[in-house]
């Protein structure tokens, strides 16, 4: 079962979410951070770092003997990450998707792919928790295949949890493909609820199957309630205002170690994922 905790908007509390159901959902599991750009899993959970292996894309190279500016290679890529200025293409590695289509078309077998690395994949271990996370390398904009490759450490035999990155781009997407379902985090504030309809867009695009999680409750208002009832939404949590989370939050600490008593709250929620997924554990 693979159980993606996503969001509209930044500072909801997503990752709050994914680490303390990670560590109450009562068997081990597996917490990937997909969060590649700002992974922080970690900081709650600890742990020793395990393995860390780079991530390497296939970015064009041009032979300019061979080359002789025909400009197939630049017609072909529809992300203009390679262009042919006078006599030899120019190769944008940040722009460039790795679909090696350039190297394909080159009527004179000028391009070849060369490895670029945009990242590293770590594995730690935290009690019960199996973390992987992916740390795109600084200067990098091409974050979906680091999700990917955080993705291939997916093991059968054990749930599994996806913090995805906030927001709806291209890496969100990429978090929440062939996930069984998705949880969605808000706030009830007006920016709560805009990214919110944005996020639930997004789910039902990919028809997904999801429900939301309300956190801070009492902080704003009741329009995030009223939307999720109008447009026939769960709401499977509330976690509400309370100042002595924001305080165990600064100190890194997991919400169900510092204040036991919501512990039930994600084992709750743990239960109600695994009822709508129709699994035991």
């Amino acid at each position: 079962m693979k159980v993606a905790i996503a969001s509209g908007k930044g500072g909801t509390g997503k990752t709050t979410v994914a680490v303390n159901l990670a560590r109450a959902w009562g068997v081990p599991v597996q917490l990937l951070d997909c969060d590649v750009e700002e992974p922080n899993a970690h900081l709650f959970l600890g742990g020793e770092p395990g393995n860390e292996v780079p991530v390497f894309i296939k970015i064009p190279s041009v032979d300019e003997a061979l080359c002789d500016a025909c400009g197939e290679c630049g017609r072909f890529c529809e992300f203009h990450a390679i262009v042919v200025v006078g006599k030899a293409p120019l190769v944008f590695p940040g722009m460039c998707h790795a679909c090696g289509g350039c190297a394909k078309v080159c009527p004179r077998g000028a391009i070849r792919e060369v490895d670029e690395r945009i990242g590293v994949v770590e594995t730690r271990k935290a009690g019960t928790v199996s973390l992987t996370l992916g740390r795109l390398d600084v200067g990098v904009s091409m974050a979906p295949p680091l999700v990917h490759a955080v993705r291939k450490q997916i093991r059968e035999g054990s749930p599994v949890i996806l913090d995805a990155p906030a927001g709806t781009s291209c890496t969100v997407v990429a978090t929440l493909r062939e996930t069984d379902f998705v949880v969605l985090v808000t706030e009830p504030t007006p920016f709560g609820l805009h990214d919110l309809t944005l996020a639930v867009d997004l789910v039902r695009e990919l028809r997904l199957p999801f429900g939301v999680v309300v956190n801070r409750v009492g902080v704003g208002d009741d329009r995030v309630h009223a939307w999720c009832r109008k447009e026939g939404i769960e709401i499977l949590l509330e976690i509400p205002d309370d100042r002595r989370i924001a305080e165990g939050y600064a100190r890194g600490r997991l919400l169900v170690d510092a204040l036991p008593e919501y512990a039930g709250l994600f084992r709750s929620l743990a239960g109600s994922i695994r009822a709508r997924v129709g699994v035991a554990a």
